[in-house]
């Protein structure tokens, strides 16, 4: 691939910030997490760095790795509308798109079972077992755009801690008013939507050089 665009998964493609946001905040009341607004802190982290940072105990970490495994099986994954029309475009315009996600690969698979469009159009997966680092740190991105130079990916984000690690990847970030006050997103990344489908094609090709009718 020579362009590319690099998307979040959760809370940019797919419409599940509202059901982790909601099982954060119980799991931080049910283990006296002492945190305030605990499940935006933790937005963007991989699980091993929550568990690191917040839960020491490793039968507390079995049990909400149990909880988690339940929660994300059952789970009806939607994506956003315009997120798949979006993709596709970019494919049809010659734009490769990769997802950049702290999830892991049995999520994935499952999301990518209930959502084959969604794998047909990922060209590239970055998963929370891909990297030593999660986000802000740039590595998922900087993996994602290997053999890219900064001025041939852009990156699409909701979260503070993703939009820094695109910015630190060196790319142009994109920031979804979805998950985070709109002030915020707008007062760290380059270009601000209030939602995917506000976003065409034609924007990454004027910034990344690549001609769509």
């Amino acid at each position: 691939m020579n362009k590319a665009v690099l998307f979040d998964l959760d809370g940019v493609i797919l419409d599940t910030e509202g059901i982790y946001t909601d099982f954060w905040a119980e799991i931080g009341r049910r283990y006296s997490v002492p945190v305030d607004d605990f499940a935006h802190v933790i937005k963007g982290n991989t699980l091993a760095r929550i568990f690191d940072t917040y839960f020491p105990n490793e039968s507390d970490r079995a049990e909400i790795r149990q909880l988690l495994v339940q929660q994300e099986l059952t789970m009806e994954y939607r994506p956003f509308p315009g997120a798949l029309e979006l993709m596709q475009g970019l494919h049809d315009a010659g734009i490769a798109t990769a997802i950049v996600t702290s999830s892991n690969a049995v999520k994935m698979q499952h999301i990518f079972e209930q959502l084959p469009q969604l794998a047909a159009l990922t060209d590239v997966l970055i998963t929370d077992e891909d990297v030593s680092h999660s986000k802000p740190h740039p590595e998922g991105y900087i993996n994602a755009a290997e053999g890219l130079d900064a001025e041939q990916f852009m990156v699409v984000e909701d979260s503070l801690a993703g939009i820094e690690a695109g910015h630190r990847a060196g790319a142009k970030v994109v920031g979804l008013a979805t998950t985070v006050a709109r002030e915020k997103v707008e007062a760290t990344a380059d270009f601000t939507f209030d939602t995917i489908a506000d976003i065409k094609p034609k924007f990454f090709t004027q910034y990344l050089g690549t001609h769509v009718i």
